[in-house]
């Protein structure tokens, strides 16, 4: 049976997959889904980048303004609305891209997810309750003990996935990360045409922290304060991403703005080197330095659509 076809662009964060995605898409008659894990929440649109309404309306996108901040969202969730949405464009002959800094996403889309332990609620409760007392940062401690390999790919704020990993840990006796190595992640109906972007550290770098100072200039802490005037608290998932906590913190009189904005930016760049790691791991994607050639990844793009 013949794959559907798609196409990914991946990379880190501002490094320029919206653009690019934006601008193929017009050129090969496509849609893009996103493929962010905060991008996903209704109310959170400075602080994730969201596209713009122009953007949505000059090519169609999906999986953007589906939950609200306080659902939970999984990359196994992901992959099943993801590959519904691929499957509504086929439908229509236009092509998916997937477009997004989430590696895990990407993973579970094109590879297939690992099927560990069910659930263990009362450990999840228990796990839970231990991040509010105590903070995120003993949970992200205890993993970096259990499974060094799967807390070094993840963020420290990033709850849900580190609960994930100790549950898996705990259950199981073994890490997360032995179960990723043994999975051939081969498991998808996807013929995936990966595009990965880059730029040098320091312009990276200092992209992050045009953005986060634009962030602000645009009205983050109003955002993150209407937020917080709407009931969804602190500890909720999409309130722990880089840029709502810290100025949840702000708001909420623990630091000043200035060290709000230089925690976001901190935090950015060290998830801009993870996601770096993560994805220089993939062997399938095509890789393109900045400035970016425009017309030769549209040529490249044209050429495995239809070959």
């Amino acid at each position: 049976m013949n794959k559907t076809r798609i196409v990914a662009i991946v990379g880190p964060t501002a490094v320029g997959k919206s653009q690019l995605a934006l601008e193929l898409a017009v050129r090969i008659n496509a849609e893009i889904i996103s493929a962010d894990s905060m991008q996903v929440y209704r109310y959170l649109d400075i602080g994730t980048a969201k596209p713009t309404p122009d953007e949505q309306k000059k090519v169609k996108h999906h999986l953007i303004d589906i939950l609200y901040p306080d659902e939970e969202f999984s990359a196994a969730l992901f992959r099943q609305e993801a590959g519904e949405a691929i499957s509504n464009v086929d439908g229509q002959g236009k092509v998916a891209i997937v477009a997004g800094g989430t590696g895990l996403y990407i993973k579970a889309l094109t590879g297939g997810l690992f099927k560990g332990p069910g659930a263990d609620q009362e450990l999840r409760r228990v796990l839970k309750k231990k991040a509010v007392l105590a903070g995120n940062d003993c949970l992200y401690r205890e993993l970096s003990e259990l499974d060094p390999v799967t807390a070094a790919r993840l963020h420290p704020n990033d709850s849900s996935r580190i609960i994930r990993a100790i549950e898996v840990c705990r259950l199981t006796k073994k890490p997360l990360s032995e179960y990723h190595e043994k999975h051939s992640f081969k498991d998808s109906p996807f013929d995936t045409f990966k595009i990965g972007l880059y730029i040098d550290r320091q312009d990276i770098y200092s992209r992050i922290e045009k953005r986060v100072d634009r962030m602000i200039a645009i009205g983050l802490v109003d955002e993150v304060k209407c937020l917080l005037d709407m009931g969804y608290t602190r500890d909720l998932n999409s309130m722990q991403g880089l840029g709502y906590k810290q100025i949840t913190g702000y708001l909420l009189g623990e630091f000043s703005l200035d060290e709000a904005m230089l925690q976001v930016k901190q935090g950015t760049k060290k998830y801009a080197k993870r996601q770096m790691t993560w994805f220089r791991a993939d062997p399938e994607i095509n890789w393109y330095g900045y400035p970016y050639d425009y017309s030769r990844i549209i040529q490249k793009t044209k050429e495995f659509l239809e070959a």
